[in-house]
């Protein structure tokens, strides 16, 4: 990792054993991704009043390239195992694991067949700002930004180019995450 390792601990004491076992853990997932920057782990109990019965949270927040984060985030009310501390813990990596098993896949461009990402063709470009848009196959535009773009894809980017990618809800309407292009390759050129 590029970055050291944070742990926290909110409404709880510090403890030398749960952050050993953090350590382990994340040194398992750099073994299995060697793609990491930098991890920060909050452990927390939600409510301090409730010492008998409460309920351990622990989120993860993985940052990989390019500017991406992972995060394990659930709500510890979802799982009445997470009254220990150490199933919570365990249950948080494996999520982590997860999703490192997906963007892993994602990086070396072995997508399952069902998880495709669709055709689409940029129609702008605005390469000084970082971002653009994509026609989709059903005809709506969908924003990405630079970064969802492998760095050695960029440069073979123009409006006309055909790409794949993978849409998800933004903020302000649909982006794309992962636009790979597909077929001739043109240089980019700047808006």
């Amino acid at each position: 990792m590029q970055m050291p390792l944070e742990i926290s601990f909110r409404n709880m004491e510090r403890s030398e054993n749960v952050e050993t076992d953090i350590r382990q853990r994340v040194a398992k997932l750099e073994e299995f991704c060697d793609r990491i920057i930098g991890c920060h782990v909050i452990v927390e109990v939600p409510h301090r009043h409730h010492r008998k019965g409460a309920l351990y949270h622990v989120r993860i927040h993985i940052t990989v390239p390019p500017r991406r984060e992972i995060s394990v985030d659930r709500e510890p009310h979802e799982h009445q195992a997470h009254e220990e501390l150490s199933v919570a813990i365990r249950d948080a990596f494996k999520a982590a694991r997860r999703q490192l098993q997906d963007y892993t896949r994602e990086i070396r461009g072995e997508t399952k067949h069902h998880e495709l990402p669709p055709h689409g063709t940029i129609t702008k470009l605005f390469s000084k700002s970082g971002y653009g848009f994509i026609e989709s196959p059903e005809g709506h535009e969908v924003y990405f930004n630079f970064n969802s773009v492998h760095d050695d894809d960029l440069e073979k980017l123009a409006i006309g180019s055909q790409v794949r990618f993978n849409e998800e809800p933004g903020d302000r309407g649909p982006q794309a995450t992962s636009v790979q292009p597909v077929g001739r390759h043109h240089r980019m050129e700047p808006i």
